[in-house]
């Protein structure tokens, strides 16, 4: 059939729908014969293009088609390999296969281990696929092995990258012979080997049918060169999109890539970052030039207006010619049907965008699509949809690390590398898939109940330490809870026992993942592998199992976690049924060749659409320059050609947040060009926000009142701790949330050992020692020594509170002795006691009381930090100490004799007062000095105040009003139930 003289090369504008061109193209040229189109050949650059091309010949088919052959050439990158038809089998001198990815990555993980012995199997396994990325660029780029040898940079370069460049080259060396010994070659190097043999093959003997290579933008040698072949040949054609054809010579070439300077002999690499880098490097490997490129003479009803085209190139010049734009007429900067939506936040974002969304699906048979590379956002919108019944198609999928079955794996691996601590143990059992079925419920029932015991400090590591926490012990204020979860325990134990058991013994990766994949399906019940969420799954954990055995030798279980998570993230998993017709969420990829009625492009700030690109970590960008490999830039350029593409739909909408999750966002540079080429002729959509904002008004604002309930008095207690009587006191509301109401504030799960615990366990150590009756100092050290051996002590708190406690026990030793000297003695310990005042029983527990020289009592009250001012006390709070006098001097504990006398009251803290940890100090004075109350008064103070509370509050109607009182300690535990926010700082009367 012969060759043509020039290769036949046409693009696709990009005001034009890629696909549906193309195949209205197609169609065009073979509609009078059916056949001629199925005997035809596609080649597209991967397996989503083959989706976009398929989805337009259904959409243009009007009845029955026989299609021509689609075929992707593949991406290394996405792990696809070589269409078929490019790869016939049975031929003698076949190319040999490709190592699997799972297999040649294990592999890889395993020489990097062996080169740094000190990283675990997942630093390992993300190093080994950082270098299998620039094994498969250097050989897509054909860059030979030994031009690594050839560089002469190391001198220029820091210790690091000449570490790096080091390690690179041994282990490149290297690569080969494991290759020899898998019998495989790269997918990369049979993708060039296929591509050779096919230039040489339609060389000799075109095919009969046409062929046409459409969307390709590689810019591999061995593409090129059969670009040009298909190009050449007399029935085949090369369909470039979005070339860009309105950018005069001088524009085009500022693009680069450039000479070399004539000193150094080094060349600039040009603007990577250019939409039209890609293609102008690939046009030079072809040996063609922009002029030998036409115009695709066919469209589609999707495409917009021609002069879009002009638009987007003048918005697209390279950066020095920019002040051009001040010159151009208002047709060629206007991007008329182009409209920009500028919002607060990410969440308004999204919503603004479902409303878009929306509104499309108001006119018959339009089409929108929303294009970002922001996951995050795409899955907001889709839940704003879903409150319209509307299942968008996102098409790029769910990451299998955020679905079900990766979730559980992921939380079975953060459980065993945490040795069953509260959080990822608890997360694990409550798993939506765990113990799925009839027995769920009664499973959650423990679950909850094991929850409510690890509130607090954690127990010991691993699944005895549950064992040990749930023995019974004395004093036990949870004992019910303890005995009910020590009844479901033995169930849960049993599930996970072996998944503890298996690890201890697991010593390399290949066993930690059995242990992992067989108790999954025990505690789901199978339904981990279930479904196409789950057989994806297992599919990759049976991929992952047959390679480990060739992976990283040493497998620290702690870095299973981010493995899993890494490994998991990498596999999309897309719903076999689909989503709405006409609205798309799309990725860049998605993306790259579709176009709707309305494209909405989301996302729009810097590090996002661009994203940042990922750092090389084994070439220094001065050496990847120097090799002749991609730069960084590279993947800029490439995310700017598919914004390109996308603004060529007939409308689009442009949205950016000023505000990301981490504070202020920059705008994409492509939203600082457009912007500033539009200038006055900028179009904002700001309606969608404003009818985003109006679906979540509140309407009228109807603040609450200041809580004061008044309960009847059948329901207000009549027994109350005399703890709780500065709380009636100063925030009566808060009494009745935890008296009344019977709420009280759950610990945190695993929480550190705060001021609560550290009280107890100070108590505890006291109480203690003074009932073994020696008041030996050296006892008392060595039981606070003891204390900080406990598991639940978390070493942070050891270093820095174990010197302050044990000189603030030294000192209280001390006292005691001093004490004792002096004819004082310790009578009581952690004692109870109750009194009936006005009609109320008073209840209490006394840090300590003691006889003193005269035959009175003193209470003491232990602090471990600053107690309570005599003002305070002088103006009715913190009546702790006076209380507890009223309760010994009316007989309310037993032991002391009949109405002993109080005759001193003491804080003992253990805080730092002056040079020293530990002092006393006394609410009260013998003459009242220092404006205290007179040590006889005391109890008669705290009387008539507690008096005039229990009238008002226990006994009388009085409502129990919200109130912030500076003067005591807040806790803050009902704020949100008393909702202070709302009214607090108005003025409500």
């Amino acid at each position: 059939m012969g060759e043509r003289s020039q290769p036949a090369l046409f693009t696709i504008p990009a005001h034009r729908a890629f696909a549906d061109a193309l195949v209205a193209g197609l169609l065009a040229q073979h509609r009078g014969d059916p056949m001629a189109l199925a005997q035809g050949m596609v080649l597209l650059p991967n397996n989503r293009a083959i989706r976009a091309v398929s989805d337009a010949f259904v959409r243009q088919s009007n009845g029955g088609l026989l299609l021509p052959r689609l075929v992707a050439i593949g991406d290394p990158e996405l792990g696809e390999q070589v269409g078929g038809a490019l790869d016939p089998l049975g031929e003698e001198d076949a190319v040999p296969p490709a190592i699997a990815p799972m297999r040649r990555q294990m592999i890889l993980a395993r020489m990097v281990q062996a080169a740094k012995p000190d990283i675990d199997a997942g630093q390992a396994l993300l190093l080994g696929q950082a270098l299998g990325a620039v094994l498969d660029q250097m050989q897509v780029e054909r860059v030979p092995l030994s031009a690594l040898h050839k560089l002469q940079l190391s001198d220029e370069l820091s210790k690091h990258w000449q570490t790096s460049l080091t390690m690179f080259e041994i282990l490149i060396a290297q690569w080969p012979m494991e290759l020899a010994r898998t019998g495989c070659i790269d997918l990369a190097d049979r993708r060039n080997r296929l591509f050779d043999r096919l230039t040489v093959r339609w060389g000799a003997h075109p095919p009969a049918g046409f062929v046409a290579a459409a969307g390709i933008a590689s810019t591999a040698p061995a593409v090129a060169a059969l670009l040009r072949r298909i190009g050449m040949m007399a029935t085949g054609m090369v369909v470039f999109a979005g070339l860009d054809q309105h950018m005069d010579e001088e524009a085009w070439q500022a693009i680069g890539p450039f000479d070399p300077d004539p000193v150094t002999g080094r060349a600039p690499s040009g603007h990577e970052s250019h939409p039209q880098y890609a293609l102008k490097r690939l046009l030079d490997a072809m040996s063609a030039t922009r002029e030998d490129v036409a115009n695709w003479r066919w469209g589609s009803e999707h495409d917009a207006r021609a002069v879009r085209s002009r638009n987007i190139s003048n918005a697209m010049l390279p950066p020095r010619l920019t002040s051009r734009w001040r010159d151009l007429k208002t047709a060629d900067r206007s991007l008329s049907g182009v409209e920009a939506l500028e919002v607060a936040t990410p969440g308004e974002e999204a919503q603004a965008i479902a409303i878009a969304l929306r509104e499309a699906l108001e006119t018959p048979e339009r089409t929108a699509a929303l294009v970002t590379p922001d996951r995050q956002l795409a899955t907001r919108v889709s839940a704003h949809l879903r409150r319209w019944g509307i299942a968008a198609d996102d098409s790029a999928g769910q990451p299998l690390s955020r679905l079900l079955p990766g979730t559980l794996l992921i939380t079975m691996a953060e459980a065993v590398a945490e040795r069953f601590a509260p959080v990822p143990l608890l997360t694990l059992l409550k798993h939506p898939l765990v113990m799925r079925g009839e027995g769920r419920l009664g499973w959650l029932e423990g679950v909850r109940a094991l929850d409510l015991l690890l509130r607090g400090p954690r127990p010991q590591a691993g699944l005895h330490g549950i064992d040990l926490l749930l023995l019974p012990r004395p004093d036990d204020r949870q004992r019910v809870l303890r005995e009910a979860v020590r009844e479901w325990w033995p169930q849960a134990r049993a599930l996970l026992e072996p998944l503890e058991s298996g690890f201890d013994r697991a010593i390399d990766l290949g066993e930690q993942l059995a242990a992992l994949r067989e108790q999954a399906g025990a505690l789901s019940g199978d339904a981990v592998w279930s479904g196409h969420q789950g057989h994806a799954a297992a599919d990759l954990f049976a991929e992952m199992e047959a390679a480990a055995p060739e992976g990283p030798r040493q497998a620290d279980p702690r870095a299973l976690p981010v493995l899993l998570d890494h490994m998991l993230g990498g596999v999309s998993v897309r719903p076999p049924q689909g989503g709405h017709p006409r609205i798309s969420i799309l990725g860049l990829i998605e993306a790259q060749l579709m176009q709707a009625d309305l494209m909405i492009l989301g996302g729009l700030n810097e590090g996002t659409w661009p994203g940042l690109p990922s750092p090389d970590p084994w070439l220094a960008p001065r050496i990847r320059r120097e090799l002749g490999l991609p730069g960084l830039e590279m993947r800029i350029g490439l995310a700017a050609h598919d914004f390109a593409s996308a603004l060529g739909a007939p409308h689009v909408l442009i949205t950016r947040a000023r505000r990301g999750s981490g504070g202020p966002a920059v705008a994409s540079r492509f939203w600082l060009r457009l912007k500033a080429m539009a200038g006055p002729q900028w179009k904002t959509a700001q309606r969608y926000a404003m009818l985003a904002q109006a679906m979540d008004a509140p309407g009228a604002h109807r603040p609450a009142e200041r809580p004061a309930p008044a309960p009847p008095a059948s329901v207000r207690p009549n027994l109350i701790p005399v703890t709780d009587v500065d709380r009636l006191k100063a925030d009566p509301f808060a009494f009745y949330a935890k008296r009344v109401l019977r709420l009280a504030r759950l610990d945190p799960v695993d929480a550190d050992a705060g001021p609560a615990w550290r009280g107890t366990a100070v108590h505890d150590i006291l109480q203690r020692w003074a009932e073994a009756g020696t008041l030996d100092p050296a006892d008392l050290e060595e039981r606070a020594r003891a204390m900080f051996d406990q598991p639940e002590v978390h070493p942070l708190l050891k270093a820095l509170w174990q010197p302050r406690l044990i000189e603030a026990i030294r000192w209280i030793a001390a006292e005691v002795v001093k004490d004792k000297a002096e004819g004082r003695t310790i009578l009581a310990v952690e004692r109870e006691g109750r009194a009936d005042i006005a009609g109320v029983t008073l209840m209490g527990k006394a840090d300590r009381i003691d006889r003193l020289a005269d035959g009175g009592i003193g209470i003491i009250d232990y602090k471990t930090g600053k107690p309570p001012s005599a003002r305070q006390v002088k103006a009715g709070f913190s009546l702790q100490l006076g209380l507890l006098g009223i309760i010994a001097e009316m007989g309310g504990f037993d032991g002391l004799g009949s109405q002993p006398k109080a005759g001193d009251f003491e804080y003992w803290s253990l805080a730092k007062k002056g040079d020293q940890f530990g002092y006393r100090e006394r609410p009260v004075d013998p003459l009242g000095k220092r404006d205290k109350i007179v040590t006889d008064q005391f109890t008669a103070h705290a009387h008539e105040h507690f008096e005039e509370l229990a009238n008002a509050f226990l006994l009388g109607t009085a409502p129990f009003r919200a109130e912030i009182n500076p003067e005591v300690a807040n806790y803050g535990d009902y704020d949100q139930l008393m909702r202070l926010e709302e009214w607090y700082g108005r003025d409500d009367g």
